[in-house]
């Protein structure tokens, strides 16, 4: 029996093994066998699926989530697009540039009509404008599983507050209001600024899937980054973190980087995971 488990622990992925950094030691989590001595998941305990997304808006302090609406959104979206000097935001996109106001209306009312990808706007509080799209896609409410995709972000949301706020209030209506267990962030991969953007919110990096895609005429090798539902209270706390005030010195410059606010929040449960109890 002991030479059985040591032979399974020697092939399963490291994550059936907890490392402890501060000791040097290495605790390993035994797997559980059924009765035919075969390694088999943990249990999930009265599982009866997720929510499938709603209409609800998704409002935080500096944005608004909502779903698209051709009429009151299709002027802003295309005037904040147009601020691009160029068309390389759309390289990665299997659609655009758009050129014309007409052309990307008729974009904008096929996407409308989808439910899956289900396609958002990010609005602007301060502004009440437009600036932003990105889909919640590959939606499977029966195994708890969801995708953030489409992700189309214009000059005036790039790089803002704004952009960080939206994937925290994404996560907090996936994991807490939907009751989703892993969400994902798909890319090409050769797309540096998504794969590091998808660091930088918390997501891991899981593998690349091979001639994934042809889009554009070419190939797409896709990057696969995920969330699941035990990370993501390292990463509600970074991000409440970094978003708050304080968080930005007087010229609006972050004081702490959100990457490394939920790597400390991250460590932290890895060292309560870790640590010996009185009882033992």
């Amino acid at each position: 029996m002991q030479r059985l488990r040591h032979l399974i622990n020697a092939v399963l992925p490291t994550r059936t093994r907890v490392i402890t950094q501060r000791e040097g030691k290495e605790k390993h989590v035994e797997p559980r066998l059924n009765e035919f001595m075969q390694p088999i998941g943990e249990p999930v305990a009265d599982w009866k699926g997720a929510q499938l997304p709603g209409r609800e808006p998704l409002v935080g302090r500096y944005c608004r989530i909502e779903r698209v609406d051709v009429e009151q959104h299709v002027e802003d979206l295309y005037e904040a697009y147009s601020a691009a000097a160029d068309g390389r935001d759309w390289t990665y996109l299997a659609v655009g540039p758009f050129h014309q106001l007409e052309a990307y209306r008729e974009h904008l009312t096929k996407v409308a009509a989808l439910t899956d990808p289900m396609h958002h706007t990010v609005i602007d509080l301060a502004t009440g404008k437009a600036i932003g799209t990105l889909a919640l896609m590959r939606i499977d409410a029966a195994n708890g599983v969801i995708e953030v995709g489409h992700v189309t972000y214009s000059p005036r949301l790039k790089k803002t507050r704004i952009a960080s706020e939206t994937m925290a209030l994404l996560m907090k209506y996936v994991f807490e209001d939907l009751g989703y267990r892993r969400f994902e962030w798909k890319c090409d991969s050769l797309n540096g600024p998504s794969r590091a953007a998808a660091l930088r919110y918390g997501f891991k990096f899981e593998g690349i899937f091979r001639q994934a895609i042809v889009y554009r005429g070419r190939n797409r090798d896709t990057a696969w980054f995920s969330v699941i539902d035990s990370e993501y209270p390292a990463l509600r706390t970074g991000f409440a973190q970094w978003l708050d005030e304080r968080n930005f010195d007087a010229q609006g410059n972050q004081v702490e980087r959100l990457a490394d606010l939920i790597a400390r929040q991250q460590a932290l449960v890895v060292e309560a995971e870790v640590r010996p109890r009185p009882d033992a």
